[in-house]
């Protein structure tokens, strides 16, 4: 290589329940895995060489698998090879740790990127005694989710102090948003060592996708997309749908769609339909493949996002990505990517806030939805692409270790 392309580095990545090589749809595969999966892709087409070390969850796969971008995924094991919902893998994480000690005491990386506060309590156990740098991102914080959920929240009760030890021990921090660094700070870890790098969208994958030629449908289309959790909330969308009578509403989320009965969410949000007289105009979709969701929000004349609380929220990225405008609540991530009134427009997150009344003034605006859905193009590429991505993680790599900041692949 010309000194002006530095070697790249050798990156290994700790993502316990969430595997780039995992179908999406599963009660704990989803952005996560995307994500991983994605950002592992792009480092290692820029050079770097790149190790995914995920729990083995299925005796019958190989113990390690190369990807066609050449990332190399490990499957650690650390508990029964078997199936466990992630808030039930607390008890393998030192037997994780243990096992990525001795594997990196043979061959060090020159970064460990731990992935979910699980996974960093793996990656430091495994990192310590080699003095390796470990940076974190974790996703989602204990803190936020138990401030929403209470009661209902099933993560280990020591979610919250590991994930401050992890903070504290780690080298970096890659915040998704501004919302999670406020977090970050609160739980008393410090803002200097916290990057902020969004999550990711393949523009060419999620891109515009339309006929001009189909007749216009007699109702204007409204689209939630997520997990069919009642966080989500989809129950907003549904009583908004009350006051807009020439618009339908889809639902993509949940299992396929012959399994949707057996969901309690979904039986929740028909009741709430037939309740507010618009079970006819609400379809709930089932889930929805990657392959086809970029057509699906092309077709939406609005992208609604009104979750609860959102620790980031790659949805309104891919809709804009799409062209179509987004009106979301305040929240989390939505706060960065979706800016009031140029690519959408942002509401309130309690339930008082009319938001069936918005949604008729900007369906009856369609030139600016229009604007709207074009300036969601072009900020979806100017900041959320994956080599945008892989940008901002390098630097926080190339912060904290020999990782150079740019690799000496062209882009």
């Amino acid at each position: 290589m010309s000194p002006s392309h530095p070697p790249a580095g050798r990156v290994a990545m700790v993502s316990e329940h969430a595997s780039p090589l995992a179908e999406l749809g599963g009660p704990d595969a989803g952005g996560q895995n995307v994500y991983v999966a994605q950002l592992a892709g792009q480092l290692a087409r820029r050079g770097h060489e790149v190790v995914v070390y995920t729990r083995r969850d299925d005796p019958g796969l190989p113990d390690r698998v190369t990807t066609p971008e050449g990332v190399k995924v490990v499957l650690v094991p650390a508990g029964p090879p078997a199936p466990i919902p992630k808030d039930e893998l607390l008890p393998y994480m030192p037997e994780f740790g243990r096992w990525l000690a001795r594997e990196w005491a043979a061959e060090p990386p020159d970064v460990v990127h731990a992935h979910f506060w699980m996974s960093g309590l793996a990656a430091v156990d495994g990192a310590r005694a080699l003095g390796l740098p470990v940076v974190q991102t974790y996703h989602a914080l204990g803190t936020v989710k138990r401030r929403h959920q209470g009661a209902a929240d099933t993560s280990p009760p020591e979610r919250v102090r590991i994930e401050t030890a992890v903070g504290r021990e780690c080298s970096g921090i890659i915040a998704t948003c501004q919302d999670e660094v406020a977090e970050l700070v609160a739980m008393g870890l410090s803002r200097r060592r916290v990057s902020v790098v969004p999550c990711g969208v393949d523009p060419v994958r999620f891109s515009p996708v339309g006929d001009n030629r189909r007749p216009r449908p007699a109702l204007r289309r409204l689209l939630s997309v997520g997990r069919l959790v009642p966080r989500k909330g989809y129950d907003r969308a549904i009583r908004a749908l009350a006051d807009i009578p020439d618009a339908e509403l889809l639902i993509a989320g949940g299992p396929e769609p012959a399994l949707l009965l057996a969901e309690p969410e979904a039986e929740r949000l028909w009741s709430l339909a037939e309740e507010c007289g618009v079970a006819d105009r609400v379809q709930l979709l089932g889930g929805v493949s990657r392959e086809r969701m970029p057509r699906l929000l092309s077709s939406a004349d609005l992208v609604l996002s009104l979750p609860r609380y959102e620790p980031f929220g790659i949805v309104p990225v891919e809709a804009m990505a799409c062209g179509a405008p987004v009106l979301a609540t305040a929240v989390g991530g939505q706060l960065d990517t979706v800016v009031d009134d140029v690519t959408g427009v942002l509401v309130p997150p309690d339930d008082d806030h009319d938001i069936g009344g918005t949604v008729r003034r900007l369906l009856d605006d369609p030139a600016r939805l229009s604007r709207y859905g074009a300036a969601g193009r072009r900020r979806v590429l100017a900041r959320y692409t994956w080599d945008r991505v892989a940008d901002g993680v390098t630097r926080a790599y190339s912060a904290v270790s020999t990782v150079p900041s740019l690799s000496g692949v062209a882009r």
